[in-house]
């Protein structure tokens, strides 16, 4: 079992609190569970003082903890994203990055960050997972989002083929060598479970294209290339490019029916960030965990963002921390 590193986040947001529920809930159940936090001592000791008085889950003591302190320097405001809160969070996530380089720690989770803070810091990244790319070197990191569902046990996987992009450059930047280094590391990663893993290709336009009537993309290029990847590897299952309107009927009935679960795909490659990111969030808000692939180590995150709107009231739900923190320790 690896150790964690957890990068705390925004601390506008909620990172400090679904965290202290997360490990809380995890140490219950494995009291050697013993985490490395990066971020500021005091912040977080006055974080876990004022949620004592507004929340009754049990929160981890951070006295208790060990942690990277990092100190924040000034008073951040619940909340409200700042160039402030923006540095802290962006200089807590590369120091924590630096912990797993190292070997002090064996894989890295990270609480949300406000793109906007970091922005105004000085920082305008995309997001984490570009940072973390570039802090490791890697060429080619993937964001995959994974939930394990709490009715069939089964487990959904979702590959996004493009992620932080504007809608209208996702045709621009989808090409044939991005989709097969897109299906490896979907592959890659289903093999963890499974020996022969069944994938399901979304397409691009409504419809699939409709033969052309729709778009040209999967008729082109998408349609030759996964009948290439089939003759290519007569083991595995490749279903697509299906009509992205549909093709995740069958992950809902997986996700609530036992009895659909065995039949069910291993995993889906969709083609852009929202058309992946519905689906997973109607089924799995609270259960799914952002997964970057490509890294020379295991991160995940959980699936939302820093909540501001219910920063310092206590009532931020820390399930999908807690299976952040689960999945790096099953898969890290």
């Amino acid at each position: 079992m690896p150790r964690l590193a957890i990068a705390l986040g925004d601390p506008a947001g909620i990172g400090a609190e679904v965290t202290l529920k997360a490990i809380a809930q995890l140490q219950r159940l494995d009291p050697s569970f013993n985490p490395l936090l990066v971020g500021c001592r005091h912040w977080l000791q006055q974080s876990y003082g004022q949620l004592l008085q507004r929340t009754a889950t049990p929160l981890a003591n951070p006295s208790e903890l060990e942690i990277l302190d990092l100190p924040l320097g000034a008073s951040i405001e619940p909340g409200v994203a700042s160039a402030r809160s923006g540095a802290a969070s962006f200089h807590w996530l590369s120091a924590a990055v630096a912990t797993v380089l190292d070997g002090r720690c064996g894989a890295l989770t990270t609480a949300p960050i406000a793109k906007v803070a970091w922005h105004q810091a000085g920082h305008p990244y995309p997001g984490q997972t570009e940072r973390l790319a570039e802090l490791c070197g890697a060429k080619d990191v993937a964001m995959l989002f994974t939930a394990r569902s709490p009715h069939s046990q089964w487990r959904f996987n979702t590959l996004l083929a493009t992620t932080h992009l504007p809608l209208a450059q996702v045709p621009g930047a989808l090409n044939g060598e991005l989709l097969e280094r897109r299906l490896q590391q979907l592959i890659d990663f289903c093999q963890r479970f499974t020996a022969a893993p069944r994938l399901v290709v979304a397409g691009l336009n409504p419809h699939a294209g409709e033969a052309g009537q729709l778009g040209q993309e999967e008729q082109d290029w998408i349609e030759p290339l996964l009948a290439e990847q089939r003759r290519r590897r007569p083991q595995l299952s490749l279903e697509g490019p299906l009509p992205p309107d549909s093709c995740w009927l069958g992950a809902a009935q997986a996700w609530r029916e036992p009895s659909a679960a065995a039949q069910a795909p291993h995993g889906y490659l969709a083609m852009y960030h929202d058309q992946g990111l519905i689906p997973v969030k109607l089924l799995a808000f609270d259960q799914a965990v952002n997964t970057t692939l490509g890294l020379p180590f295991l991160r995940t995150s959980p699936d939302h963002g820093t909540g501001f709107d219910r920063a310092g009231h206590g009532s931020a739900r820390a399930d999908s921390m807690v299976a952040a923190l689960e999945t790096a320790l099953e898969l890290g």
